[in-house]
């Protein structure tokens, strides 16, 4: 049996009945869900999904084009390496605010990585109010160093404005 597997990105509208029309299309084929992160972005819905199965991508966007195109979705299929059970549990917590400025993420997703910081998740909103939008980001991630290397390296934005804090996340085995 071959099992192959395809990272499936979908974007749209957001609208009742996505995930239930778009997760039986993939059962109705046989295909098999993997991990999936599914979201709404403004208005908009976004679906991630790795899943696997007997079809080539050719015959999986063909089967999966009507229920896209029925939700007025952009479909996009890659291949991909399978990868499960890889979980990585995060062991440090970020939260950033700041003035909704050019390049923010950009700055701190750098700092983060130059000090040996690993992002597994990054959620991020525009709060306040047009006039004075403040940008909010909640990282979690993984590095080898401690608290206080991170720490050191924040300090730089902070002389920004930007008020950004790092903790370590307890993480319970058992």
């Amino acid at each position: 049996m071959n099992n192959n597997w395809y990272m499936l990105t979908l974007t749209g509208e957001d609208q009742p009945g996505i995930v239930a029309r778009v997760t039986q299309a993939l059962f109705d084929r046989g295909l098999n869900l993997g991990e999936a992160s599914m979201l709404r972005l403004g208005g908009n819905f976004t679906i991630m999904m790795m899943v696997s199965g007997e079809l080539d991508a050719r015959t999986l966007e063909s089967g999966l084009a009507d229920v896209a195109r029925s939700l007025n979705l952009s479909l996009h299929i890659d291949p991909m390496q399978g990868g499960l059970h890889r979980h990585v549990p995060p062991n440090f917590m970020v939260r950033v605010s700041g003035a909704d400025k050019a390049g923010i993420v950009a700055k701190v997703t750098g700092v983060l990585a130059e000090a040996g910081f690993n992002i597994l998740d990054l959620e991020s909103d525009v709060a306040g109010r047009a006039e004075q939008p403040v940008y909010i980001m909640q990282i979690a991630g993984i590095a080898s160093v401690p608290l206080e290397t991170l720490e050191d390296a924040l300090k730089a934005l902070r002389s920004e404005g930007i008020d950004v804090n790092i903790s370590p996340v307890e993480t319970l085995v058992g």
